[in-house]
């Protein structure tokens, strides 16, 4: 089976080393074309001998982009068109039908109640996104959750595949060496209680609050962000006026794969350096940095992660939902502490999500979409 891939753009995010992820574990000859910015991810992908194309698309209004795009899909005889993310969604539906190809699968990564990619949402947004839905033949939402909110944008109930997100557990286990070689690396004491925290530095992910309650906790707490985004600097000025500057370390965006020519610690090595990850967005589509934590056998407080709430209780013992802000953060944070290091434990909830069983999942789907067939 050949699959194209189109995604919007492969700067290091979640539905970028998603895709690269997944890909390693998909049993199909892939392609991939990003619409613009073939980043970090892009060399990492061809790193892995996957084929990838920069279409070099100048904006929303580069119509020419769409006729290029379909005359790759016409010229690549692909049997499934797979598309990743609003935009590519939106122009690689219509392209695959320009180029002849019916059997179009769309993902959107990061669709929530009121943002859409970070971005508000508004009902221009979501017609155009259905429009172009009728294009394809299957919709893949990455949790329940975001399956009954495509469904009530109106999205038919049998077009909708919860297909979620995987993880490659073994990566993020626990390491002593890369524990400290990554401490070291970002100057962070050995003895040190270090809170994480990983994702976008948007405003929807609060890592203000995080910011917030280390000022309230002792000084040997430190703050340790991987990731980047436009709330960066609020977030260095925040802590500037707390006082606890010297105590807050953004680490910028680390990827979970290797990366040719890099030599910072990746992802899975900060989450070894970590004794805790606080998550306390409120607008999250699945909650991967939660499960990358309980991974690496963290205990995690969390504001909202849909990939725990479709779980039993049971399955994610280390986890802790948190309704509050800084002061709550704070209080349990200080609990931890006082608590002191212990097992670190992978949680079923890790392995409900195993990248194995989401590539065969997503296969069914494929198979499915080439036969015409609906199901549920």
């Amino acid at each position: 089976m050949r699959v194209l891939h189109i995604i919007t753009g492969l700067g290091v995010g979640g539905a970028e080393q998603q895709l690269r992820l997944l890909l390693r574990h998909l049993p199909a000859e892939c392609d991939v074309i990003t619409l613009t910015n073939a980043g970090p991810v892009a060399d990492g992908l061809a790193a892995d001998g996957v084929r990838v194309t920069d279409l070099g698309m100048g904006g929303n209004r580069d119509l020419g982009a769409l006729f290029r795009l379909a005359r790759h899909i016409r010229a690549g005889r692909y049997d499934v068109v797979h598309t990743h993310l609003y935009r590519a969604c939106v122009y690689g539906r219509i392209a695959a039908r320009l180029a002849g190809v019916r059997t179009v699968v769309a993902t959107e990564h990061s669709l929530c109640e009121t943002r859409l990619e970070g971005r508000a949402l508004n009902a221009g947004i979501r017609a155009l996104y259905l429009a172009t839905e009728r294009l394809g033949r299957a919709t893949v939402a990455v949790s329940p959750t975001v399956a009954a909110l495509l469904g009530r944008w109106g999205v038919p109930d049998e077009r909708i595949h919860i297909v979620p997100n995987g993880i490659d557990a073994h990566r993020f286990r626990f390491d002593e060496v890369r524990r400290k070689e990554a401490r070291a690396f970002y100057g962070l004491p050995e003895d040190a209680y270090v809170v994480g925290g990983v994702g976008r530095l948007v405003t929807a992910k609060r890592f203000d609050v995080a910011v917030r309650a280390v000022a309230r906790l002792p000084g040997d707490v430190r703050l340790l962000v991987a990731g980047a985004g436009p709330e960066e600097e609020a977030l260095r000025r925040t802590a500037h006026e707390l006082g606890v500057a010297d105590r807050v370390v953004l680490a910028g965006e680390l990827p979970y794969l290797p990366d040719p020519g890099r030599d910072t610690p990746d992802l899975p090595a900060l989450l070894s350096a970590m004794d805790v990850l606080v998550a306390p967005g409120t607008d999250e589509t699945f909650g991967l940095a939660v499960l990358e934590a309980l991974a690496a056998g963290l205990p995690v407080l969390y504001t909202t992660a849909p990939a725990l709430a479709d779980l039993p209780p049971h399955a994610a013992p280390g986890a802790l939902r948190l309704t509050g802000g800084a002061e709550a953060y704070a209080r349990e944070l200080l609990r931890l502490r006082a608590a002191g290091p212990g097992e670190r434990p992978v949680p079923d909830a890790v392995r409900h999500y195993d990248i194995d069983r989401t590539a065969r999942q997503l296969m069914d789907v494929y198979t499915a979409a080439l036969s015409g067939i609906t199901w549920k």
